[in-house]
């Protein structure tokens, strides 16, 4: 073997009398980027900092019930049998599904009941989401799960014996799913932003749309070479099934939303994140 990628030896770090869960640690970090991209788009169009961080303590908690809520539902297997496993998101299991939905809905609400522009603030969004679910899949190497099939390429990610299946316990190295879908996530924002945006300049909410459809064609693809326990429909992984319909929807979704009709409103670079009626003084 030419070179590898190691893993973690442990998924945590003991700073004195604490210790510190690298999973959540690069959770929190993946949060703090996506409201900092979040809110420097948001401002840079008009709208001010308060909304932002109001739609993030409401929106990021949602989503962590979310996530949690889908992987209880689609993988409760897995779920540690003792009476903390459902709260255990220490430990992993957090269905990025769920946690997109409901936290985007929730934050839909706040951004509503604050008289702004919900689908400009979704095309603000839609980068600093993927940068955050990239950066989010660093706590899956730390935990040494949801890696794919076994690989001898020069960047195949050593497992340990002890979380190596059963069926390929003798194969050292295997698919860094999760650096698969971290470079795509970097790569799918980078289009948005430098392609979609600049060039096409969609009307809101096509970049949000344009995000559903990139994040899920990556996700289709790194969900074939995943060999986590998952449950299956036609052969397939659940989740991949989520991909392909969420890639179509988008796709339709794109399409329609960049209709013209009468009435419509301009470009994004001319349009306000807020009624002007609504803005407050220094706002």
């Amino acid at each position: 073997m030419i070179a590898s990628i190691p893993s973690p030896g442990s998924g945590t770090l003991d700073v004195g009398p604490f210790t510190v869960h690298m999973y959540g640690l690069t959770l929190l970090l993946a949060i703090v980027v996506c409201v900092v991209v979040t809110g420097r788009r948001w401002v840079a169009r008009g709208g001010d900092w308060d909304l932002i961080l109001r739609v993030a303590v409401w929106g990021v908690a949602a989503g962590i019930v979310g996530a949690r809520l889908y992987h209880l539902a689609t993988s409760w297997d897995e779920v540690p049998d003792e009476w903390w496993g459902p709260f255990a998101i220490w430990r992993g299991g957090l269905g990025v599904w769920g946690g997109i939905a409901l936290g985007c809905f929730v934050g839909a609400i706040v951004a509503r009941r604050a008289g702004a522009d919900i689908w400009l603030l979704a095309d603000c969004l839609a980068p600093g989401l993927l940068l955050a679910q990239g950066i989010g899949r660093l706590g899956n190497w730390w935990n040494q799960e949801l890696f794919g099939k076994p690989t001898d390429l020069p960047w195949g990610l050593e497992i340990d014996v002890s979380r190596r299946p059963l069926d390929s316990i003798d194969q050292a190295t295997y698919h860094p799913t999760f650096l698969y879908e971290m470079a795509w996530d970097f790569a799918a924002a980078a289009i948005l932003v430098l392609v979609i945006e600049r060039r096409f300049r969609p009307r809101p909410p096509g970049l949000f749309a344009a995000y559903v459809m990139l994040y899920c064609a990556g996700r289709f693809v790194v969900e074939q070479l995943r060999i986590d326990p998952a449950h299956e429909i036609a052969g397939m992984r659940f989740n991949g099934w989520v991909a392909a319909v969420g890639f179509f929807a988008g796709a339709a979704w794109l399409v329609l939303s960049q209709r013209r009709r009468r009435g419509d409103r301009p470009p994004p670079a001319q349009t306000m994140a807020v009624p002007k009626s609504r803005v407050r003084p220094g706002g």
